[in-house]
This record gives structure tokens, C-alpha cells and sequence, in this order.
């Protein structure tokens, strides 16, 4: 629907009429025809949607590419996440301008530029947000204010990576002189997580490629290591923390240099029923996973990091809608350092 508007004069009067047309607006988004390779990406023109009475209709500036959209794209077990709604569209983690709001809407206006992590799935409920689209429905509850200082592909590459270790943190905090080890630090999740460990005070040990020093030790890493050239175990003294960006037999091996009574948080493998689990109360070291969800409260603690200038998005390579299927190759190279966005337009 829009509203229209046409200009009539009578003698040397002129009468404006206004009325509402029913024309469909519509808009680019990338679909996914079923799951499996690059080749299931499809970009189409599709209505642009309505929001509900607690949604926001957002004009997406940035699009945030993550791990677990290639892992969506590709596995069938996890077609559940469309909630058998067709055409089935990837992507979470956008930053935009409102355009449009639900009648429950007052807390935002149109017109306000927005960011978050968007209606994302747990193990056991979809959670199908769209948001691979020139224009995405947002719940309310689930986007901030962009900070004005920043910019909307900065905002977007904060959401997912960010929230994936900002959360945990909140459950099992890290202490002022921790020492911390971050695995995988140079990736999009890693470089948020030495940041983070940064802010609450710890020594940050980063392990990442060499190609990476660079960027960890500009992020606040106090030492680096090369897992290329070193094995860690060989090189890294005990620590209190590890955030573990790595799956698998990797957690058996970081477990080995917790000290008694430290933490590891798993980012990927779930610990609870796991072998590690057994491991890890052998060595009395608290275990856990935790699952990133959608929260536009924890999303206003990024926002306020990112407007205070201490968490720095490192964005590698960007892309345009139109070439989805090259980001989404990028990622699968399993070496990009911080972030991937797209955008619209």
C-alpha cells in the first residue's frame, strides 16, 4: 500500500487529493532454494513486508556473513529454522534505517538507524529473521540504536561474533589479571573475544596464524602464538580462562593448560554429556558451552562499548547483495580475519 497524492486546479484554485493505492513495493533478497552449495543462492524480487504491531520495518545499510549461515545453508537437518516458510532466507545480523512501525511500537521512530541480531534460532525453535534483503522486519526486542560515531557495517559485524562471547561472559565474568586464552583469535568471533577479555582486565595470550599478529596484537593481545610454527601446549604457561573458538578434540588439548579451578568457555562444542565434560571435573576446571541468543538488552552493552571506542569491528572484505555467493565462499576459507559484510545497496 502507498499513499498517494495528485495536484488538480480549478479556475486559479489548485486542490490537492490524497488517497491510498494499492501498488506492491518490492525490494532484492537473496533466496535459498534448498540446502547445499553456492549455487542454491538466489537473488529474486519479493513484496517488501509489513511489520507487525511489535516489529520495525528496517532499510538494511549492512548485512553481517557468519559461520553458522554457510552451516544453515548447507545441512538439511537444520531446515527447521524456516519454520516451513517459503522462500527460506538466510541472515540474522543486519544494521538499517527504520521506515516503518507497529501499531505497539513507541519506543523507536522512523527514521532512527538501528542494529542487532535478528529472531536467530535456538536448537529447537526456528528462528527465521530474512535478513539477506534490502529490507527486514525487526521485533523490537531484538535491536538498539546505532551509536552515531559509527557505521552501519561496523554495527552489523557486531552483532552474532559479538553477542557469541558477550553473553557467556555475563554467566562465568573474567577477573582484573586473569590470564586468558583466546583460540581462533583472529576470526570474527576471536577478535571480539580478546576485546572483551581486554575490558574486564585480563592478560590476553591470542592463538591465531601468523598472517593475524598484526591484527590480535592491535586488538590488546599481550602475547601471540603462532599454531603454524608452535604447539601452544609447548610455549603457553597455565591460565585462568580459555575462550575456545576451535571444535572438538581441540577442547581436549586447551583443557590440558587451565589451572585447577579455571574456566573454559566452548563457543562451538557442547560440554554437558560430552567426554570433555568427564575431563574437565577430573581436573577440576569449570566446562561449559553457551548458546548465542537474540537480546536487544545485551545488544545496548555492545553499543555502548562500540560508542566508547573499546570494541574496534575489524571488517576484511565487503561485498554487494549480488554477490552473496562470493561471501559466503570467503567464509567457507576458514581463515578470514574479523568480519564479512554485504551490503544492499
Amino acid at each position: 500500500m502507498i499513499l498517494v497524492t495528485k495536484l488538480y486546479q480549478f479556475d486559479d484554485n489548485f486542490v490537492q487529493e490524497a488517497y491510498i493505492e494499492d501498488i506492491t513495493i518490492t525490494m532484492k533478497a537473496i533466496i535459498l532454494k534448498g540446502q547445499g552449495g553456492v549455487d542454491q543462492l538466489s537473488m529474486i524480487e519479493l513484496p517488501v513486508p509489513e511489520p507487525g504491531e511489535n516489529e520495525v520495518l528496517i532499510k538494511v545499510n549492512a548485512i553481517s556473513i557468519n559461520p553458522t549461515d554457510i552451516y544453515a545453508r548447507q545441512n538439511p537437518a537444520l531446515n527447521y529454522i524456516f519454520n516451513n516458510e517459503d522462500p527460506k532466507i538466510l541472515g540474522w545480523d543486519v544494521s538499517g534505517v527504520i521506515v516503518a512501525l507497529g501499531d505497539q511500537v513507541t519506543d523507536f521512530y522512523i527514521g532512527d538507524a538501528v542494529f542487532g541480531l535478528l529472531n536467530f534460532p535456538t536448537h529447537t525453535t526456528p528462528g527465521h529473521a530474512k535478513a539477506y534483503a534490502e529490507y527486514v522486519v525487526a521485533n523490537k526486542a531484538d535491536i538498539v540504536l546505532k551509536p552515531e560515531n559509527v557505521s552501519h557495517n561496523e554495527a552489523a559485524a557486531a552483532g552474532m561474533a559479538a553477542l557469541t562471547t558477550w553473553q557467556p561472559l555475563s554467566r562465568k565474568p573474567i577477573k582484573p589479571g586473569d590470564r586468558v586464552l583466546v583460540t581462533a583469535a583472529g576470526g570474527g568471533v576471536g577478535h571480539f573475544a580478546i576485546q572483551f577479555a581486554r575490558h574486564f582486565g585480563a592478560y590476553v595470550i591470542a592463538l591465531a596464524s601468523g598472517s593475524k599478529k598484526e591484527l590480535v596484537m592491535s586488538l590488546g593481545a599481550n602475547e601471540f602464538v603462532d599454531y603454524q610454527k608452535t604447539s601452544f601446549l609447548d610455549v603457553i604457561e597455565p591460565v585462568d580462562y580459555v575462550i575456545e573458538g576451535l571444535r572438538d578434540e581441540h577442547i581436549e588439548k586447551t583443557l590440558r593448560i587451565v589451572k585447577k579451578g579455571g574456566t573454559l568457555l566452548s563457543l562451538w562444542s557442547h560440554i554437558e554429556g560430552s567426554k570433555w565434560e568427564k575431563q574437565a571435573k577430573e581436573l577440576d576446571i569449570h566446562a561449559f558451552y553457551n548458546a548465542v541468543v537474540s537480546s536487544g538488552k545485551d545488544m545496548m552493552a555492545i553499543a555502548g562499548l562500540l560508542k566508547d571506542g573499546e570494541l574496534k569491528p575489524h571488517i576484511s572484505k565487503t561485498f554487494k547483495l549480488e554477490e552473496m555467493a562470493l561471501a559466503h565462499m570467503e567464509i567457507e576459507k576458514n581463515h578470514t580475519a574479523g568480519k564479512i559484510i554485504v551490503n544492499p545497496a
